[in-house]
């Protein structure tokens, strides 16, 4: 996938995953996208670690979201500390 078309993957992961978690996560664009890649990376790497995934398989969309939720669910527990 080109460099654009994983930052739109990233951007729509990450918005969709701050709309369904609760609670007011203050991020800009940059941030969203990077939490969106991060939660797709994410994804993967269980997905492999699991067998859910072939190595160097894309984690689908419901996963990335997934673990798009789970970073921010750790991200919440570290900033209030």
């Amino acid at each position: 996938m080109s460099i654009i078309g994983t930052i739109f993957v990233g951007l729509i992961v990450g918005l969709i995953a701050r709309a369904i978690k609760p609670g007011d996560d203050k991020m800009g664009w940059i941030m969203t996208i990077l939490l969106g890649i991060a939660g797709s990376l994410l994804a993967g790497y269980a997905g492999v670690a699991m067998g859910w995934y072939q190595q160097g398989e894309a984690a689908g969309w419901i996963a990335s979201i997934v673990g798009a939720i789970i970073l921010l669910v750790l991200y919440g527990l570290i900033r209030k500390r």
